[in-house]
């Protein structure tokens, strides 16, 4: 006898339908069924309130439909948009996402990628910092921004696409001494490319440019007194700016304002992500705009793509320059 309070099954979804168990099966999987058979059940699982359970009917088909996403937090506004779009492309395949916030810490990233493979998910997507991470083989994999070795495809942006739009921007401005700014690890990477492709811009435009790279364990003062160095009779010696990332751009352009530099009007600021107040409203800075929603469909569909010996081994999608007040809009005219 079924108890009082427990929770319908799908015979008695059946039930309440008057059809065979087997379209109820055939309705909730999505498979083809007469028109007044779908209604019927669809009206028996409302009635019922019927709830599906995707987690065994996963198992039964060796899927979980929970894909894992590392990222190192989701206080950055880039990562936070970042798993935003993720989230967003896994649902509508009808997949979960098992969020995993590492703090950059390679301990924790790999304790959680143990946890996501005896959790049975259908793979991992990965922005991961650390160089000796160990993914089963058997593991799909998808990284973010750092190539991880044969089999596991790598998805990115244009980076030195935007390091040479940045300096192209910049030169069409009115700039003619630029810096170029960067904090980062050591670990190769592919927005490690931002570097080269400003070099490559500054000197296809005939830019003079000087350059302050410290590493993610250094102070931000270092920065300051970079730029106060730099300051004679009260004037920048340079009248343009990149940093590689809007982040890196907001620091920067408070230490200006402290140090009396009117941005844009004495030197332009460019940074790298396209942040957004609040996600969708102004750009924090003038900025290479990375396709975030993008990046997250195509890191989706190749992790759940069937033949793995199919995917590509690095994905780089466009970026483009979006004006944010950090620089002029238009080129000053020339005296």
């Amino acid at each position: 006898m079924k108890k009082e309070n427990s929770a319908p099954t799908m015979k008695d979804v059946a039930k309440e339908a008057g059809v065979a168990l087997g379209t109820v099966s055939k309705v909730v999987n999505g498979l083809p069924v007469g028109d007044s058979y779908r209604i019927r059940v669809e009206e028996a699982i409302r009635k019922l309130d019927y709830q599906v359970n995707s987690y065994a009917q996963g198992l039964k088909a060796s899927r979980t439909y929970t894909v894992a996403f590392l990222i190192p937090n989701t206080i950055n506004p880039f990562f936070a948009a970042l798993t935003h779009h993720i989230n967003i492309a896994l649902l509508k395949r009808k997949y979960r996402m098992l969020l995993c916030a590492t703090d950059s810490d390679h301990r924790q990233e790999q304790e959680y990628v143990l946890m996501a493979q005896n959790n049975k998910v259908d793979g991992i997507i990965g922005l991961t910092y650390n160089p000796e991470l160990i993914v089963e083989e058997n593991t799909p994999f998808v990284a973010i921004d750092r190539s991880m070795g044969p089999g596991i495809p790598c998805v990115a942006c244009d980076n030195f696409a935007g390091g040479q739009l940045a300096a192209e921007k910049l030169a069409d401005l009115g700039c003619k001494h630029v810096a170029f700014l960067r904090t980062g690890s050591s670990l190769v990477n592919e927005p490690n490319k931002r570097k080269a492709g400003f070099e490559t811009g500054c000197l296809i435009r005939g830019l003079t440019y000087e350059m302050k790279i410290i590493d993610d364990a250094d102070s931000f003062e270092e920065f300051e007194t970079f730029l106060s160095d730099h300051i004679v009779n009260g004037k920048l010696s340079f009248d343009g700016i990149f940093c590689v990332t809007d982040y890196l751009a907001c620091l920067i352009l408070k230490m200006l304002h402290k140090l009396h530099q009117r941005v844009p009007e004495d030197v332009q600021l460019i940074g790298f992500d396209g942040v957004q107040s609040f996600g969708n409203m102004d750009y924090l800075c003038s900025t290479i705009v990375q396709p975030v929603p993008e990046i997250a469909e195509m890191c989706v569909e190749l992790l759940l793509r069937e033949n793995m010996h199919m995917k590509p081994p690095l994905v780089c999608l466009p970026v483009s320059y979006a004006y944010g007040g950090t620089t002029l809009e238009t080129q000053p005219p020339q005296n």
